[in-house]
């Protein structure tokens, strides 16, 4: 199939505002879910970071970025993302997202860790991005040069040298044979990496799929060693794991354990509002300790939690925890991947034809621990970079009518027994804390689960584990999001971002086998 629509492959935050930015150039969006489902944006509780008080500046807001990022941060993409936070609020507020507001109709403003002043905008507590997500729906719906399809699932793409001309797709559930969508240009904005750990906050087709195959594809990946673990997952036996917002300890929640005991203070100086990594690496610790860590909201909220965080409130009433009685169990989860597809400042990738935006990409704005609430921030800035790119490089804007999908037979679905492999393998080897020998042993068994491999989907995910494990091997220091325990301290020579394709990780990968 032809066509002069972009091709945008997501149905995020990201790739909403893009479409949205680049009408009324045709756009054919690919969503795996119906239009609002499926997207880590919508699971999004904290809210968007942006230096919207009056005492406080973007200059401080990128000091605090380029802090957590533990010297990978690129200071200039920091400098122009925070400076831009601000019409992005107000775009988004100008659209219809109702943004929490004080008396005065001024934004109310979150802390949340590492950040130096409270800065985080935010949705009746902590639904942000269910709420902007519907808000940007509501606008796309109305778009005529929009045509959405959805349960359908990209499986790759097709090049001709070192350019992109099309995306393979299927029908997502149940599988079909797959189409190629030939266009000018592609967008991809279909998330992170979360779904390749067995603990994670992200839907469940969030398993670096989209990562993979442009690394396949021969797109230079970036940073993708850099996994941001959540500190505070509510323990409750699901999969996903529900998330208990950032937001809580900044409004006062403590971290105890089951004796009762405040482990964070002992361990950084801002306690609960520690980087996630160091607040991550302690509750693992609590739990491998059998000192089951929980999250306290008694005295800080009371009965407020119910009513200020309602997300938080629905999933404690599905574990049967009454927060207003009793802490929140919580545990570690594979959250964010501050890694992605290798961006420039415009949102391209190193292939041409090819844009990203979102967390699939690697922009460096995170370095190795991203900011909480920098995530909506950067998919929005870059989705707009990437939408005036892609407007400006193609030029004249074409009439494209809508394409009619006939999907052919044939298709079959990933073994979901060898994805929960894949899954654990990544949680125990490739997790919170790393070492030489946990690392071989699972690059060992991504081959083994790459080599029987019968579908994309499933190369897809083990392309995305190859380059995480192996980009985790190769980095012999503890930075940010990835701490190894045979090398605990950051070197500072190794105070650079990583950059990589999918052949030189296998290298890594097959020189490492030998010696498991």
């Amino acid at each position: 199939m032809k066509t002069d629509r972009i091709v945008i492959v997501g149905a995020g935050m990201g790739a909403l505002y893009a479409a949205l930015a680049l009408a009324p150039r045709p756009v054919l969006m690919i969503s795996p879910e119906s239009l609002g489902e499926g997207a880590s944006s919508a699971w999004a509780q904290g809210g968007v970071a942006a230096a919207m008080a009056e005492t406080d500046s973007p200059e401080a807001h990128a000091l605090d970025t380029v802090t957590a990022g533990a010297g990978t941060v690129d200071s200039d993409v920091a400098a122009m993302v925070t400076r831009h936070a601000a019409e992005h609020i107000i775009d988004l507020t100008d659209f219809g997202t109702p943004f929490d507001r004080d008396a005065g109709g001024k934004y109310v403003m979150s802390r949340e860790a590492a950040h130096s002043a409270p800065r985080v905008v935010r949705v009746k507590g902590d639904q942000a991005g269910r709420q902007i997500m519907e808000t940007l729906i509501g606008r796309l719906r109305a778009l005529p040069s929009v045509q959405v399809i959805e349960g359908a699932l990209a499986t790759g793409l097709a090049t001709e040298g070192d350019r992109v001309t099309g995306v393979w797709v299927r029908r997502a559930d149940p599988a079909s044979g797959k189409l190629l969508i030939e266009t000018p240009a592609v967008l991809l904005a279909g998330g992170g990496s979360g779904g390749l750990y067995a603990h994670t906050t992200n839907p469940p087709r969030i398993r670096g799929q989209v990562i993979g195959f442009a690394a396949r594809a021969g797109a230079v990946i970036a940073d993708p060693e850099f996994v941001q673990f959540h500190p505070t997952a509510i323990d409750m036996g699901e999969d996903p794991m529900p998330l208990a917002t950032e937001a809580l300890r900044g409004e006062g929640a403590i971290l105890i354990n089951k004796h009762g005991e405040r482990f964070m203070t002992a361990v950084h100086k801002d306690a609960e509002l520690a980087p996630r990594d160091i607040v991550a690496r302690e509750i693992f610790a609590q739990t491998q300790a059998g000192n089951r860590p929980m999250l306290d909201t008694r005295e800080a909220l009371g009965a407020e939690v119910l009513t200020r965080f309602p997300a938080v409130a629905e999933a404690c009433a599905r574990a049967g925890v009454d927060p207003v009685e009793n802490p929140i169990p919580v545990a570690v989860a594979a959250h964010y991947h501050m890694g992605g597809i290798d961006t420039d400042e415009h949102g391209r990738a190193s292939l041409d034809r090819l844009w990203v935006c979102g967390e699939a990409s690697s922009t460096g704005l995170h370095g190795a621990n991203r900011l909480a609430s920098n995530g909506l921030l950067e998919a929005l800035v870059y989705a707009r970079k990437a939408a005036e790119d892609m407007d400006a490089t193609l030029g004249a804007v074409p009439e494209a009518p809508e394409l009619d999908f006939d999907w052919p037979e044939g298709g079959e679905n990933v073994d979901e027994d060898t994805v929960m492999e894949l899954r654990e393998t990544m949680t125990a080897h490739v997790g919170v804390r790393r070492n030489t020998e946990g690392l071989k042993h699972a690059l060992a068994t991504i081959a083994r689960i790459e080599a029987e491999a019968d579908t994309e989907t499933m190369r897809n995910m083990t392309a995305t584990a190859t380059l995480i494990a192996a980009a985790a091997l190769t980095r012999e220091e503890s930075r940010g999001g990835h701490f190894r325990d045979d090398f605990p301290e950051p070197v500072p020579a190794l105070a650079h971002r990583t950059r990589i394709t999918l052949e030189a990780a296998t290298g890594i990968r097959d020189a490492a086998k030998d010696l498991t």
